[in-house]
């Protein structure tokens, strides 16, 4: 499923319904270069929970966590990430197990220590605006999940 967006408002329009469809426990994957609007989808995520400070990439924290009344959400960014096994370090597994809604940056730096996303987005530039691509791999969340845009049902 792919989706244009033509602005920050809509990439952040998508998260928000995301937070709207995610369970409560959920590891996505978001995929796209520097610039793309990973961290932008996530605020829109974050905001639509009702979270008011400052939303900012993990780059140089690797983790922001960011707790609402009834969920927690792990936003984390990899690529500064040199060796996969500096996930184990950083507590990964514990992050992942629990209840909570996790993103995850530049996954591929990851490779052999993340198990298989549910959700995998992958955000690509095209002139100002942008396109996601939305891929379900998990089966519990297969035909689940209906994505609300532009007055429009989409069932991903």
């Amino acid at each position: 499923m792919k989706i244009t967006l033509i602005n920050e408002q809509e990439t952040e329009q998508i998260g928000a319904e995301l937070w709207r469809i995610l369970p409560k426990k959920c590891l996505v994957f978001l995929k796209g270069d520097l610039g793309a609007g990973k961290t932008t989808l996530t605020r829109g995520l974050l905001r639509a929970a009702g979270y008011k400070k400052t939303v900012k990439s993990p780059t140089y924290t690797l983790v922001e966590e960011y707790e609402m009344s009834d969920r927690k959400v792990f936003h984390f960014d990899l690529y500064r990430i040199k060796d996969p096994q500096e996930l184990e370090w950083i507590g990964i597994h514990d992050y992942l197990e629990q209840q909570s809604i996790c993103f995850v940056e530049w996954p591929e730096l990851g490779k052999g220590w993340l198990p298989v996303p549910d959700i995998e987005l992958s955000i690509t530039t095209e002139g100002k605006g942008r396109i996601v691509e939305i891929q379900i791999l998990s089966e519990k969340l297969l035909k689940k999940l209906i994505l609300r845009w532009k007055n429009k049902d989409i069932v991903l």
